[in-house]
């Protein structure tokens, strides 16, 4: 097995994520986005301590199990979704599978309660961050996501099936507005254009809309020429734009559309300086019966619906708190604080993003709960200078899990029950080994199914105190 040789192999494992395993020479290779049972074409892009990375050049034959139908026309070319060619059913299956075994080699004795999948399907994406480029090089105008394995181009999502119509008319009308005008967009190279990126938001329940977007404070693809807001609004002509907009005959309504400049030379979604251009700057979403204000960066579940079912399970998993400090750290917004809060003595959050702070607070008003304290920083450091002592934590960190040195303070409280939520079952099985090792056991776990059609999966664990520690 050599760099740079092709090969024709068949596919025999598959881990998360979305890798699949193959053996060549008797060295164990990872194909991204190749399925367990595919013969495929690949080649070899890595070799390391007798093993190999290989790059998916074709399918040759699917797999038994791939008996769907892709049911999206950038299918294969868009770097999103990837598990179209299964049925829901099967896509489950697959996910329980991969959650199992990283749990079985760090875990004994728990209690396995299954995956539950998302009350939707299709058009379950309440945000989307759509991207500005071309389509291949000096090509023209684009405006979605990035092309499969490229860091440059896009392709235009003229109909995406993971989120409700109204994207993909509003995307639409977006590309052919700015296309017509020969607006440049923003090179990742030179750092020249001004187009962005666009956000949408779409609430669940009522179909408000929430438009952004995301631009340079240049004009005219020069770098120097730095813009006021006035002068930006009528080079992108956005009055005209707007009004497209609001003329769409949409399912839901266009509650407000925002301008926001980024002169990040990073290639992120961040606001240096946002304007309404009409509207509002929020809508409202309800989850569970309480409700929250969601601004164009607040972070949210992406899955509205699927959210619920992910906190019930959640909630059930902590019990009773009646009584009960409870820490909710990583609390993002708040909502995990804000469902414990009428049943617990006080909830406090912990948050490094601080918008989504002040959100949190402002939720906390919205649904009259006068319990919840939230506090912006990071875990690690904001531990430090807490007093109060927990009765119950609930852990909802990022992707990458909990740092090694604020898990070891989270551990010193010594609460009797912990609730872990992970969006990444590799993080939380890495976690688990050092919450068992200070005398943890995981004693039910469940997965919820946030993201249909593609790779990712939630996992909510129940720990339990067993007094035996090996630290």
């Amino acid at each position: 097995m050599k760099k740079g040789n092709e090969y024709e192999v068949v596919i025999t494992g598959y881990e998360f994520p979305n890798k699949g395993i193959t053996y060549i020479d008797e060295r164990k290779v990872t194909v991204k986005g190749a399925f367990e049972g595919q013969k495929v074409r690949i080649r070899i892009t890595k070799t390391k301590n007798g093993k190999g990375e290989g790059r998916l050049l074709e399918v040759l034959e699917r797999s038994a199990d791939e008996t769907g139908t892709p049911m999206c026309k950038h299918f294969g070319i868009c770097g999103g979704c990837t598990y179209q060619t299964y049925t829901y059913g099967k896509q489950l299956e697959i996910k329980e599978r991969q959650v199992r075994k990283l749990l079985d080699e760090v875990c004994d004795d728990y209690v396995w309660e299954g995956i539950l999948g998302s009350p939707v399907v299709d058009g379950y994406r309440n945000k989307m961050e759509f991207s500005f480029g071309d389509e291949f090089k000096d090509g023209p105008l684009a405006l979605g996501l990035h092309r499969k394995g490229s860091f440059y181009d896009l392709v235009t999502m003229e109909d995406c099936k993971i989120v409700d119509s109204d994207y993909n008319q509003i995307v639409a009308c977006t590309l052919q507005h700015f296309a017509e005008r020969n607006i440049p967009y923003f090179k990742k190279m030179s750092h020249v254009g001004s187009l962005r990126h666009l956000v949408v938001r779409q609430t669940a329940r009522s179909k408000e809309l929430l438009i952004n977007l995301v631009v340079s404070s240049q004009i005219n693809g020069q770098a120097e020429q730095v813009a006021t807001i006035d002068e930006l609004k009528k080079y992108l002509d956005l009055d005209v734009w707007v009004e497209a907009l609001k003329a769409l005959k949409l399912h839901g309504t266009v509650a407000g559309v925002l301008l926001t400049v980024n002169d990040s030379l990073a290639d992120v979604v961040q606001s240096d300086e946002a304007h309404l251009l009409y509207g509002q700057d929020s809508i409202y979403e309800e989850i569970l019966g309480l409700k929250f204000r969601i601004t164009p960066f607040s972070f949210f579940q992406t899955n509205s619906l699927g959210a619920e079912v992910l906190y019930e399970k959640a909630r059930s998993y902590v019990g009773d708190t009646s009584n009960q400090v409870v820490f909710d750290l990583y609390s993002g917004t708040g909502t995990i604080a804000q469902m414990l809060a009428p049943v617990a003595k006080k909830v406090v959050g912990v948050e490094i993003i601080e918008e989504a702070v002040e959100s949190a607070k402002e939720n906390a008003v919205l649904n009259q709960l006068d319990n919840c304290e939230f506090i912006a920083g990071d875990v690690l450091k904001v531990l430090d200078d807490l007093t109060e002592l927990p009765d119950m934590i609930v852990l909802d960190p990022p992707r990458d899990g909990i740092h090694p040195k604020a898990l070891n303070k989270i551990i010193n409280y010594g609460v009797k029950r912990m609730v872990y939520i992970s969006c990444k079952p590799t993080s939380l099985a890495r976690d688990l080994i050092t919450l068992q090792a200070a005398g943890y056991k995981a004693e039910k776990v469940c997965s919820v199914d946030m993201f249909p059609w593609t790779a990712n999966v939630e996992t909510v664990v129940l720990l339990v105190k067993t007094g035996k520690s090996n630290i």
